[in-house]
């Protein structure tokens, strides 16, 4: 009876929780109520029209960009949905940047692609796995590093595309841009099962990781991850770890925004990863919304997201695991919840000073600091790593 009781007692609770994530997304999604379709995805050939006998020209101070996704999707016709497959699927894209791009903003394609005005996709090709990690370092100007993007809860395989092509594009970064897609409801109803997704892709992110690093000329792998994909992270690092792949945590950077990890299993899975190479960076905000939603649906446990930098417990913490507690609470949010901070890192300028020392960092510089937008600032989440940590 006792548990009965108990049971009844956290209804309210549970119930509040739920209202308040859906209210909370729900304002900061406000105004973008229609999502990309996966027909954004298309290749548009300059021959097609803006409008009806209007052909396309070729974008003026447009730029190319080359970005790879990997994904654990099930394919829905020519794209994926939510479902969750048991063989992985590469492809390789080239999409247009418009000139008129702003800092963290996606210009998504409409029905009649704009160049001018939207970022458009003008190559989609298939690959496999050895003819992607081939076509990788073969890019021009590839310098051995690869900038691995994990995306977070409620997105869809488009989404996660042209949120890479954001990050890449603002960055400028020489890091190339891989995305891997887990099979996210892209539902604002899925919560619990984008958590059991998340589960289920472990293996397939280390099987991507592995297969990077085998070849000698990939360096270093930026591994970016943003709010549940930073639980993936953690979960295959750890993975990774236990099964003794040394030689790739060797190339790992990590860096996690708005990680959406219970702050008690954060700190166990440190106590199997251990110190890294390079310092573990997370990117945190206390005024982050969506993660406070998700603390009060996971029983008003604190999430890892959301950590003070001021406490000196956090601090303490941080050390003690050789890890970068960074507060971007001063950068602006473009969901209005503040939990899409990280978008707005890739177009600020290289200052690093607040994080200790000018140039790059040794594993002893760590602990908790605070980012001011207004004077000293971290790059982007594909620089972060190569600026503020030791280099290669």
């Amino acid at each position: 009876m006792t548990a009965i009781h108990a049971g009844a007692a956290a209804l309210p609770r549970v119930r509040f929780a739920v209202r308040f994530l859906l209210l909370a997304v729900l304002a900061g999604l406000a105004g973008c109520a229609n999502r990309p379709p996966a027909a954004v995805l298309d290749p548009v050939p300059n021959s097609v029209a803006v409008s009806a006998g209007q052909p396309t020209k070729a974008a003026s101070g447009a730029r190319s960009l080359t970005l790879f996704a990997v994904t654990n999707r099930a394919r829905d016709g020519d794209g994926f949905d939510s479902g969750r497959a048991r063989t992985l699927t590469y492809e390789r894209y080239r999409l247009s940047i418009p000139a008129s791009h702003k800092p963290a903003a996606i210009e998504y394609p409409s029905t009649h692609p704009d160049p001018e005005k939207t970022m458009t996709v003008r190559e989609r090709r298939r690959l496999d796995q050895r003819s992607m990690v081939a076509a990788i370092v073969a890019q021009p100007g590839f310098d051995g590093t690869v900038g691995l993007f994990v995306h977070g809860f409620n997105y869809r395989y488009q989404e996660g595309v042209f949120r890479l092509a954001q990050m890449a594009a603002d960055s400028r970064s020489k890091a190339m841009p891989v995305l891997f897609s887990w099979p996210s409801e892209g539902a604002l109803s899925g919560y619990l099962a984008d958590r059991d997704a998340v589960l289920f892709s472990r293996d397939d992110l280390v099987s991507l990781m592995a297969a990077l690093s085998e070849t000698g000329k990939v360096r270093q792998i930026l591994l970016f991850g943003h709010s549940m994909g930073g639980f993936l992270i953690m979960e295959s690092v750890r993975q990774l770890r236990l099964t003794d792949r040394g030689d790739v945590l060797d190339k790992l950077s990590v860096v996690l925004a708005a990680p959406d990890i219970d702050a008690d299993l954060f700190r166990r899975q440190m106590d199997v990863i251990g110190r890294l190479r390079s310092p573990l960076v997370l990117l945190v905000s206390p005024q982050d919304e969506a993660l406070a939603a998700s603390s009060l649906l996971s029983g008003a446990r604190p999430r890892v997201g959301r950590l003070d930098v001021e406490d000196p417990k956090v601090r303490e913490t941080a050390r003690a695991y050789g890890v970068l507690v960074v507060d971007i609470t001063s950068l602006d949010a473009p969901d209005g919840l503040g939990h899409d901070r990280y978008a707005s890192l890739a177009a600020i300028a290289p200052q690093i000073g607040a994080l200790g020392r000018p140039g790059a960092a040794t594993p002893t510089d760590v602990g908790a600091f605070i980012l001011d937008a207004a004077g000293q600032v971290v790059a982007s989440p594909f620089t972060v790593a190569g600026r503020i940590l030791s280099p290669r």
